[in-house]
């Protein structure tokens, strides 16, 4: 069990947190819905592309590291570029 001062802390740092991870799931859930969706449209480039941007944010604030978000943006990029050459063949 934490010290009183330490689990405030580190309950602060959770508070402040888990919107800017929230979002960040919630918008590479929406990417990869869009992608099984129609992976050739706007909206899917742009739910990505928001994607991306959350997880950067992310990663920049703290919130995941660095190498956990590149590799999160790495696996939506071949998710999206996998499914935009099967439609295209």
């Amino acid at each position: 069990m934490p010290a009183a001062k330490a689990r405030r802390v580190a309950e602060r740092k959770a508070e402040r947190n888990r919107p800017i991870r929230t979002l960040a799931r919630n918008r590479v859930a929406t990417a990869r819905a869009a992608i099984e969706a129609d992976p050739a449209s706007e909206e899917t480039a742009a739910a990505v592309s928001a994607a991306k941007s959350a997880l950067a944010v992310a990663a920049s604030k703290g919130v995941v590291h660095k190498n956990n978000a590149a590799r999160r943006i790495s696996r939506l990029s071949r998710h999206l570029n996998r499914a935009q050459a099967s439609q295209d063949s």
